[in-house]
């Protein structure tokens, strides 16, 4: 495996998996996988369909539990633990293909998004940080969800998670089924609430370009190991991943 050495001071690291393994049956999907993201910080983690990326979201959100290993948020523990007290540990995730409620309205999904919240100011002052941040979806309040586009229901989904107040937030192939400038939009808005809200992001993308051009650093996953980690102007130059990730 190809390692860069980065500089990780204990009191700034927000979120550490070591040497994690999950399976599905007979079949594992991640082996000793080890990485960290540090507060207010965007890393990416590119790969191959089947690599096992949306296997480390999940099983960091509490929906798949691992075979062995830990995840450390803020220094304790939370692997195994119930998905909804990860929510309120203060991950939230934005799963792939979105997932809205198409027949709730756009402002019925946010508000099921503040369910961990039990502060009705703080519910209140973050719904109009989210509307601020998306405006389109204050234009459409009232509309059902499944009659948003695309990029519109991703802009919610992603609104939904910041209902929650994360300190950490998972984005699983934001860009899926999403026309390039559509793409665009939405990465911009990535960068936005992570230099805006100071959230950090861990960002699983097939788009490899744009995940290395937004993140600070990056890690390759190949059949469901770490093979190649550094910072991300780093990993755009490595041959390794310009051949399989970058097509250049």
């Amino acid at each position: 495996m190809e390692k860069k050495s980065i500089d990780m001071d204990d009191n700034n690291v927000l979120l550490e998996v070591e040497n994690l393994t999950v399976g599905y049956n007979t079949i594992k999907a991640l082996h000793g996988v080890t990485l960290c993201i540090k507060k207010g910080e965007i890393i990416s983690v590119i790969g191959a369909n089947g690599a096992g990326k949306s296997t480390l979201l999940k099983t960091i959100a509490g929906v798949k539990k691992p075979i062995s290993g830990t995840i450390k948020m803020d220094g304790q523990e939370i692997q195994g633990m119930r998905p909804d007290l990860i929510v309120k540990s203060g991950i939230a995730m934005v799963p792939e293909g979105r997932r809205i409620f198409p027949d709730l309205t756009v402002e019925e999904n946010l508000e099921l998004g503040a369910y961990p919240l039990s502060d009705r100011h703080l519910k209140k002052t973050i719904f109009h940080l989210v509307l601020h941040t998306f405006p389109r979806l204050k234009e459409r309040l009232k509309q059902h969800g499944g009659t948003l586009s695309g990029g519109e229901q991703q802009m919610l989904a992603i609104g939904r998670a910041l209902m929650g107040n994360p300190r950490l937030l998972l984005l699983d192939e934001p860009s899926m089924g999403l026309s390039p400038i559509i793409t665009k939009e939405i990465f911009s808005l990535i960068k936005y609430i992570n230099r805006e809200r100071h959230i950090s992001i861990i960002l699983v993308e097939q788009n490899a370009h744009m995940a290395l051009e937004i993140s600070r650093r990056a890690y390759v996953l190949e059949n469901g190991a770490i093979t190649i980690e550094g910072e991300s102007s780093s990993i755009k130059k490595n041959p390794k991943v310009i051949d399989a990730y970058l097509g250049v």
